[in-house]
């Protein structure tokens, strides 16, 4: 930076505008402060081009078809294959075709002023925006800087893989075409999505886990059930393996994966779902005496240990790398940056404070939308039994619910709740079926509210819906062994 860079002035500089950043400078600009967001890619960030949309709109087909193939009277009439241009024209408007006019223009509407280029903190509260065209504008912030710039995927530096030029999760949801080999690497939920999704469209796909199963981060069941499922629709699933080198000899030629157990297959693209890093490589974070490509930690108001000003919202603050967490997180972190910005603490302001500072990590919900769906709240009861907890697992099978009898033909799923049995009160829930997604929010509502167990029986689940696994629950923990 010059001293001839343009300097402008603003309460509060949010960095990256992805769905975190956006709900960042909506709390700020709703308390009267004036914002400045600085963007490098799309307004709208991952989430609405790269990740959630794209890939959501892509999994809704590959799963409503599962779901009709179960129903009589309507197996017979959806037998046939998916119309790929279809989706892939779906997935295409649902990304705006990669175009954010209209994330523009809700930011604009709400006052919030852009600046394109690359955004880098230089010193206390200022952050400096390279642009395109190499001009640098210096923007000052009097009260805070919120660093939203989310994170990246990260690819394993194994031999030959810059020549093999691997997928990642944009390419993954963002591909033009299906490829008639794909290689996934990694059993997360970015693998058995993508895994679901392009095995769908026609792709042969070998899945390749390091681990003994999918969704590790999950109960073990969810990974089981996901698992038969891929297999039954064809995929190859490999754990215990991890690749050692890639190699892709012609730029449009097939990918040679090499295995650690001497095998090796070869493949038409490879897709590497391995895990997420901070953006914060470039960003400055040396200017305020922070390490450079860190994690940032924070408080429960998302503020930077030990700074007045500098907040870390979203995936960035490696509490929980979902989009919907980031924006409670938002809203959070814009209603603290308002409070104090008029000197008063978060908590005499904003009537959620308390509860949404502790909830960000007692229950953040999830859910994978394979087929079958797999959904969680809360810890699983590995989980539980390690943070010292004196719990019980209650189980029940989901196709044993009338609701999921009626909801498809051979109904396979499970549901599973973690009490503490001192407070009678759920410290987990697991549901893996098909349409247990909107199950899930009822199951956070019990975890975040610590809602006794003795009240949970006066939320009536309608008949005869999949939602009376509630009931099943309940009346399983009762009828189980009395707690020691």
């Amino acid at each position: 930076m010059t001293d001839a860079a343009e300097v402008s002035e603003y309460d509060v500089v949010v960095v990256g505008a992805g769905p975190v950043g956006e709900n960042v400078a909506d709390r700020a600009r709703a308390a009267g402060l004036s914002t400045a967001v600085v963007e490098s890619e799309l307004i709208g960030g991952e989430c609405s081009y790269w990740a959630c949309m794209p890939s959501k709109a892509l999994l809704r087909p590959v799963v409503a078809r599962a779901d009709a193939r179960r129903v009589p009277g309507l197996s017979a009439a959806v037998q046939g294959p998916l119309d790929v241009d279809a989706v892939l024209a779906h997935r295409n408007d649902e990304t705006s075709h990669w175009k954010d006019d209209g994330q523009v223009a809700w930011l604009e509407g709400i006052g919030a002023d852009i600046h394109r280029g690359t955004g880098r903190l230089a010193g206390p509260r200022t952050v400096t925006v390279t642009a395109a065209d190499g001009s640098v504008r210096r923007l000052t912030a009097r009260h805070a800087v919120a660093v939203c710039t989310g994170t990246r995927a990260v690819v394993p530096d194994l031999p030959g893989v810059a020549e093999a030029r691997p997928w990642t999760s944009r390419e993954a949801t963002s591909a033009k075409e299906v490829p008639g080999r794909l290689a996934v690497v990694g059993g997360g939920v970015v693998g058995v999505e993508m895994a679901t999704v392009w095995q769908a469209l026609g792709a042969e796909v070998t899945l390749l886990v390091r681990g003994d199963g999918l969704l590790p981060k999950m109960e073990p069941f969810a990974g089981e059930l996901v698992a038969e499922a891929l297999t039954e629709a064809g995929a190859r699933i490999r754990t215990g393996v991890s690749a050692t080198a890639v190699h892709r000899a012609a730029p449009d030629g097939p990918v040679t994966v090499e295995l650690d157990d001497g095998d090796r297959i070869e493949v038409d693209e490879i897709l590497f779902a391995t895990g997420r890093a901070p953006r914060t490589d470039d960003l400055g974070l040396e200017t305020v005496d922070l390490k450079p490509g860190s994690w940032l930690t924070v408080d429960d108001s998302c503020r930077v240990e030990g700074s007045t000003w500098l907040y870390a919202v979203g995936d960035v603050n490696h509490r929980a790398l979902l989009t919907h967490q980031g924006k409670y997180q938002a809203r959070i972190a814009g209603a603290a940056i308002a409070a104090r910005a008029v000197r008063t603490t978060p908590l005499e302001t904003d009537r959620w404070g308390a509860h949404a500072a502790t909830a960000d990590r007692a229950a953040v919900p999830q859910v994978v939308f394979t087929d079958p769906e797999a959904a969680s709240v809360g810890l699983t009861l590995a989980e539980a039994e390690a943070a010292g907890h004196r719990v019980r697992a209650v189980d029940y099978d989901l196709g044993s619910v009338a609701g999921s009898v009626l909801y498809a033909d051979g109904y396979r799923g499970r549901a599973r709740m973690v009490v503490d049995l001192d407070r009678e009160v759920l410290l987990g829930v697991t549901f893996v079926g098909p349409g247990i997604g909107e199950l899930l929010h009822s199951a956070t509502v019990a975890v975040a509210g610590e809602v006794p167990i003795a009240r949970l029986w006066h939320a009536v689940p309608a008949y005869p819906t999949i939602s009376e696994v509630w009931l099943r629950l309940l009346e399983a923990y009762r009828d189980g062994p009395a707690p020691a």
